[in-house]
């Protein structure tokens, strides 16, 4: 017994050493935690008990990841022999303590002046996993369109008014690396959920800081931090033949790690020849060499292909809403699209006052497009970076920051255009060597002239050019080089914010935007260029209130933006859709967003019930607009409803379970620019429920179950505006249903 004793004596202070109390306490209310998982390299994982307590083991590692479903994840060092108490901040919308990165600048929410939204990677998964339209859809002033699966359009503020096809006059960034092409169009539809971890988005003109466009700026961001060894599977299957199936890996190595993700969709559609086939795959890796620099670098490989069924007129959709548009599946009329990304970034700290970031990308694409009345290919390469200088200093007693830098894209593209023989390329038609170059530079200062009070002046110089040099023309016309360049233009901005007190603030800005028509609008289907399409021009003022008041966070802005060379479509006796500029608009608008907790509590079988709604009201009118001798001033804005409204309800236990309700009601809007034809009002109802935890230590999973469009309303996401022979219908699906399941293991 003695022998026993003393093993005990010696080995006792080694064995208190290895075992370290901690404690997960409420930022808000200071209550422990339960049912908090814990993990780190090495670790074999631990869940606090019901007082918020874990015993850790320091002699695998130090640096742990604590996670819930209720809150924020963090990660934290914890030290021996001392009191390790580890605090998490709920998963909440406090505009006071929400940070975002818009207009190049990290502040509080309350400090940014400007329309800013985020959608959080919580909020893209409360539908179903396959598209980004229905969660982008819950935000004020924001509308994703989806005419059938992966051809996607997006309105932010009547932005889409130019885009029969495609993301235009919207700009896109991914982890900072510009990813709409220069020749202004966006492949959104390249990029899966997984490649997604949060997204903020800029409502109207940005130009200040992010260069040509008018409707706003999208700032994808995906995982960067590399915070444990992780394998996860999920599945998830649906109506009309859906099934989506993802592999994804994380590895830490050092202070970085290494990010692979393979997702493989595929369904039949709801509509005849709407089928799509998605692969995309990821592969990132993040160094941090040093505590003054980092690195991160991406290859985003994406094969896509997908049907297009068209649209339909009144007496179709009538008789059948699922039939293709007559000719579209004899021409397989359809998109096959193959893109590799590479990317590297790098950001540089030279002090506690400056600090340079710098992006750079490289991109290949093959595009293959059969259409009814023709058939395009298309191979294009493109490279374009982006720099900035930040520096935070003083002028006498003020805090200023200066922001400085420039972006640049070039772009060469082999564009073909043949004759559609039953889905097979015939003979050429025209062929044209398409190249652009897109660059800007930015200057933006600030300047805190007191606590609550802060000024932000912004201006870039632009600069635009595109060459299109027909080589083949099977027409009487001779093969001929074109060019356009726009003069340098420069745009400004200025902003203003106050913050009354640390739960509320007022923001109010005057911005420019400039925004060039695309080579797409220019050189059109038929063989026609035309070099005489003006660049939009816009001038928006804007006021903005935001308040956090007990469980209520509120975010209203009002705005009114002016239009000149609006470009809009029409469609000629072939049907082939045309671009013009249509004299002016006027864009007169209200957005708000409100969201409050009735009850959050980490300690009940309940732990929150939430509600969110989001009011968008779009009063937009051509204020001078003549068209084949009909004047159409005054008329309300094709393809925009006046007002939208997105309600949500969030239900989240202590068991795990869940619940996501979503009602988004959608004004009627019309489809033609003299507003004789509209698409009627309609609801849309969908849910979805399912099952969250972590057991086993180790392991994590969910089971989730979903419905969309629960009222089995008739509607369309997504109108082709001024369409000939009144084909202006993509019928949506009906009700359909959902389900899936995830899982992962740390290691």
């Amino acid at each position: 017994m003695k022998k026993h004793y003393f093993f005990l004596i010696i080995f006792l202070p080694f064995s208190l050493f290895a075992q370290t109390t901690i404690q997960v306490v409420d930022l808000e209310s200071q209550e422990s935690i339960p049912g908090v998982a814990i993990k780190g390299i090495g670790f074999k994982g631990q869940i606090t008990n019901d007082k918020g307590i874990a015993q850790i083991d320091l002699t695998q590692s130090k640096s742990f990841n604590f996670s819930h479903i209720a809150y924020q994840k963090k990660s934290q060092e914890i030290i021996p022999n001392q009191e390790n108490i580890v605090v998490l901040v709920p998963e909440t919308n406090d505009l006071s303590t929400v940070t975002v990165s818009a207009f190049d600048s990290d502040r509080p929410l309350l400090q940014q002046a400007g329309s800013v939204s985020r959608v959080l990677e919580s909020e893209l998964y409360r539908f179903n996993e396959t598209s980004i339209a229905n969660a982008f859809n819950t935000k004020a002033g924001i509308r994703v369109e989806e005419r059938a699966p992966a051809s996607y359009r997006i309105s932010i503020r009547g932005s889409s008014l130019r885009s029969p096809f495609g993301v235009r006059n919207v700009k896109v960034y991914w982890n900072g690396i510009p990813f709409t092409s220069p020749d202004g169009t966006t492949p959104l539809n390249l990029l899966d959920l997984s490649n997604i971890q949060q997204t903020e988005i800029v409502k109207g003109p940005a130009s200040s800081i992010y260069g040509a466009g008018n409707g706003g700026v999208i700032s994808f961001h995906s995982k960067t931090q590399i915070e444990e060894n992780r394998v996860s599977m999920d599945l998830n299957a649906g109506d009309f033949g859906l099934i989506r199936y993802r592999f994804g890996i994380d590895q830490q190595i050092g202070d970085g790690g290494l990010n692979v993700s393979y997702v493989h969709q595929k369904s039949d559609g709801y509509r005849e020849h709407s089928a799509v086939d998605r692969k995309v795959f990821q592969l990132a890796a993040h160094m941090k060499p040093s505590d003054k620099q980092k690195f991160s670098t991406q290859i985003l490989y994406s094969d896509l292909d997908y049907q297009i069924p068209g649209a339909l007129n009144a007496t179709q959709l009538e008789e059948d809403p699922r039939q293709a548009r007559p000719g579209s599946v004899n021409q397989n009329s359809s998109i096959a699209q193959k893109s590799l990304y590479g990317t590297l970034s790098h950001t540089y700290t030279f002090s506690d006052k400056l600090e340079n970031q710098t992006a750079l990308y490289v991109n290949t694409t093959e595009f293959e497009n059969p259409f009814i009345l023709d058939y395009k290919k298309e191979t294009a390469f493109s490279y374009g970076g982006r720099t900035k200088f930040t520096r935070n200093d003083k002028i006498g007693r003020f805090p200023i920051r200066i922001i400085a830098g420039g972006e640049y894209q070039y772009g060469k593209t082999l564009a073909q255009n043949f004759g559609n023989r039953n889905g097979q390329a015939d003979t050429v038609r025209f062929s044209d060597d398409l190249v652009t170059t897109q660059a800007f530079l930015f200057q933006q200062f600030e300047v805190e002239w007191s606590n609550q009070f802060l000024m932000t002046i912004a201006f870039s110089e632009n600069f635009s050019r595109y060459d299109i040099n027909r080589t083949i023309d099977a027409s009487a016309n001779e093969p001929s080089s074109n060019q356009r360049k726009f003069d340098p233009i420069i745009v400004p901005r200025i902003a203003l914010a106050y913050q009354i007190n640390n739960k509320s603030g007022i923001h109010g800005s005057i911005s420019s935007g400039f925004s060039p028509p695309s080579i797409a609008e220019v050189r059109t289907n038929e063989g026609s260029i035309n070099l005489d399409l003006e660049a939009e021009r816009g001038v928006n003022y804007e006021l903005g209130y935001r308040v956090t008041h007990g469980i209520f966070n509120v975010d209203i802005v009002g705005f009114y933006f002016k239009l000149d060379q609006t470009i809009t479509t029409f469609a000629n006796e072939q049907g082939v859709v045309l671009f013009r500029n249509a004299g002016s608009t006027n864009q007169r608008g209200i957005e708000a967003q409100v969201d409050y907790a009735i009850w959050r509590n980490s300690q009940t079988q309940i732990q929150e019930f939430k509600l969110s709604h989001a009011f968008t009201g779009h009063y937009f009118e051509f204020a001078d607009f003549n068209s084949g001798g009909n004047d159409f001033s005054g008329n309300q804005l094709t393809g925009i409803a006046p007002n939208t409204l997105v309600n949500q309800l969030d239900l989240r236990t202590k068991l795990g379970f869940y619940l996501n309700f979503t009602h988004q009601y959608v004004d009627k809007l019309p489809l033609n620019d003299a507003n004789t034809v509209y698409q009627d009002a309609y609801n849309l109802v969908s849910s979805r429920i399912g099952w969250r935890s972590f057991f086993a230590r180790n392991w994590d999973a969910e089971v989730y179950f979903g419905v969309d469009n629960l009222l089995n309303e008739s509607y369309s996401l997504g109108n082709d505006l001024n369409a000939f022979a009144n084909r202006f219908y993509q019928p949506a699906p009906l009700r359909n249903y959902y389900g899936g399941v995830k899982l992962g293991y740390s290691f």
